[in-house]
């Protein structure tokens, strides 16, 4: 399954990263000096952000920021594994930090992996961030401009004035103004699409034009195009259709996906996963995917 979402955070990390440094270590007099290469030869994928900073206390060392739209089983396990290469690769320490999106359930998180095998004990901890425990002021006061398009669904962030306030910000900055969509998307998980409109003063299908949107269509279609088989583009619409259903409706968003797996043509599942995202009900989307399922079948 891809990481659209995680596309627009990884920039957002980037615009601030003295800021960003400074919140997820709770180190006040961090430096980022460099924003680092986070590919590691070993692995098929990349961790988020990986960020060399300097402190008078500790030195230099390395900030691994990995996002998750949400938690995973298997994350304590890759948080051990990220730190280790980062470490090898860089030849410094590593402060490793999680940060999870949406809230999936009320199971605790673990903040440490460990294993044991006949005496041979292995740990990493590790921080781990709940955005949905983090109280949306700090994204105001501290301030901490990457939380902006992730206010509506921080602690206290559904309240109407908070998200005009973001989006008010957002608008404001150069660099972060081309993120509003973002904002406008996580809106939709808290209060009513009309309401979203409204406060954006623009159609809801304008994230379908957005930058955002159209990275994660286009990252679909480069892996497709990376397989070199139709069937490789289709299975990347589908994880990337399933990801959308997930964050945006929930389980009850999920089980669209049996009717969905059952269309062929890749067509009807992109104008399915357009619709997915424009929808501002999940009864909208059901009328869309009976149509498509009509029309291919």
């Amino acid at each position: 399954m891809s990481k659209s979402a995680d596309i627009s955070t990884k920039k957002l990390i980037i615009l601030a990263p003295n800021n960003w440094v400074k919140w997820v270590t709770q180190i006040p007099d961090l430096i980022a000096d460099e924003i680092l290469n986070s590919e590691f030869q070993w692995i098929s994928r990349e961790s988020d952000v990986l960020i060399r900073v300097e402190s008078p206390q500790y030195g230099q060392f390395l900030v691994l920021n990995e996002l998750q739209l949400r938690y995973k089983p298997e994350m304590p396990k890759r948080m051990r594994a990220y730190a280790g290469l980062a470490e090898e690769k860089y030849n410094l320490p590593t402060y490793p930090v999680l940060i999870n999106i949406l809230k999936t359930s009320n199971t605790e998180i673990p903040t440490r992996y460990e294993s044991n095998i006949a005496g041979i004990a292995a740990y990493q901890d590790y921080r781990v961030i709940n955005l949905w425990e983090v109280d949306a002021n700090i994204a105001f006061e501290q301030p901490v401009p990457s939380l902006l398009p992730f206010v509506p669904i921080l602690q206290g962030g559904e309240d109407e004035s908070k998200i005009r306030e973001a989006l008010r910000l957002l608008q404001a900055d150069e660099q972060l103004n081309q993120l509003e969509t973002v904002l406008a998307f996580f809106a939709t998980f808290v209060i009513d699409s009309a309401l979203v409109k409204q406060i954006m003063r623009w159609d809801m299908t304008v994230l379908r034009e957005s930058p955002w949107y159209q990275e994660i269509l286009r990252e679909g279609e480069i892996r497709g195009e990376q397989r070199g088989e139709q069937r490789g583009k289709r299975e990347q619409t589908l994880a990337n259709l399933q990801m959308t259903l997930e964050m945006k409706f929930g389980n009850e968003g999920l089980q669209l996906m049996s009717q969905i797996n059952q269309i062929a043509d890749l067509d009807s599942l992109t104008a399915i996963f357009r619709g997915a995202i424009a929808s501002e009900t999940i009864e909208d989307l059901q009328n869309l995917i009976t149509q498509v399922y009509n029309q291919s079948a």
